[in-house]
């Protein structure tokens, strides 16, 4: 009776020996369970920051950006002011080219008038001639009239040299209208040398500009897409190096992914240097131009 008691006995503590072993698997299962939880809000929690992080430096780019853009809008600005100006600055050279024009035009017409009095002059001279030699003729047989004719003679060379004169001044006049138009004809050249001068180079700034404007652009879309991941994928990885200290296999594997993203992101910051580079390069030829 004692024995089947004893054994009764023993068979219940033998059940309750396995029922606290399982109680305490569960509550080991519980604890590890909840340890991986812990890890996985951690890890949540660090990510979290890394996107504050990240969305701070994009707002700040979105500025630096926005700000750029102003100050790209203000030079456009004032580019289109100096474009108006030279195109002011034409309207006048035109007029003053009409202008120019009509002053000789109205040299030429005089050249015609002083043509015409020239030939009223060579025929007066011709008539005088023909008045002489009626005079010659007349002196055979009126030597009385000698004096009267010579005295008429001595007037009408007067008059023929002061015609003569007159002749001479309007040749000078001439030459100095020509001189004066040749002048004018070729400052108005310069002017619209200088004009085409002025308006290439305000065309190749708006050029450069719109390529500025373009490089920025595409070095904002590469810094977004091509720097955020090797960083994240470098600071994920450093969250997990502290997790791995007496795991060789695992921290030499996170190891190697750390590395790849380092070489990723310098490999990125050499493309980011040449790219700037060569837009610096650009802006200088277009300046040398």
């Amino acid at each position: 009776m004692i024995t089947s008691e004893l054994l009764n006995a023993n068979k219940y503590l033998l059940f309750q020996n396995k029922e606290k072993a399982k109680r305490a698997a569960e509550l080991a299962a519980a604890n590890n369970e909840l340890a991986v939880q812990n890890t996985e809000k951690e890890k949540r929690a660090a990510e979290l920051i890394i996107a504050n992080k990240e969305l701070a430096y994009q707002n700040d780019e979105k500025e630096k950006r926005a700000a750029e853009l102003i100050i790209a809008n203000k030079e456009l600005a004032y580019q289109n002011d100096e474009k108006e100006k030279r195109a002011a600055e034409l309207i006048i050279a035109n007029a003053e080219l009409i202008f120019q024009n009509t002053e000789k035009e109205n040299r030429a017409a005089e050249l015609v008038i002083a043509n015409h009095e020239l030939a009223f002059q060579n025929e007066e001279k011709e008539k005088r001639a023909a008045e002489l030699i009626v005079s010659n003729e007349e002196l055979l047989f009126q030597n009385g009239e000698k004096e009267k004719r010579a005295a008429e003679l001595i007037i009408a060379n007067h008059e023929l040299a002061f015609q003569n004169l007159e002749k001479e001044k309007r040749a000078a006049e001439l030459i100095i209208a020509n001189h004066e138009l040749l002048f004018q004809n070729e400052e108005k050249e310069k002017r619209a040398a200088e004009l085409s001068i002025a308006y290439n180079k305000i065309k190749k700034a708006e050029e450069f500009l719109r390529e500025y404007i373009a490089g920025l652009e595409e070095m904002m879309f590469m810094t977004h897409h091509k720097v955020r991941q090797p960083v994240a994928n470098i600071l994920g990885i450093s969250e997990l190096l502290a997790d791995c200290i007496g795991k060789p296999v695992t921290l030499k594997r996170l190891v190697g992914y750390m590395k790849e993203s380092a070489v990723s992101l310098d490999n990125f910051t050499k493309e980011l240097t040449a790219f700037i580079t060569d837009l610096e390069q650009k802006g200088k030829n277009k300046h040398l131009l």
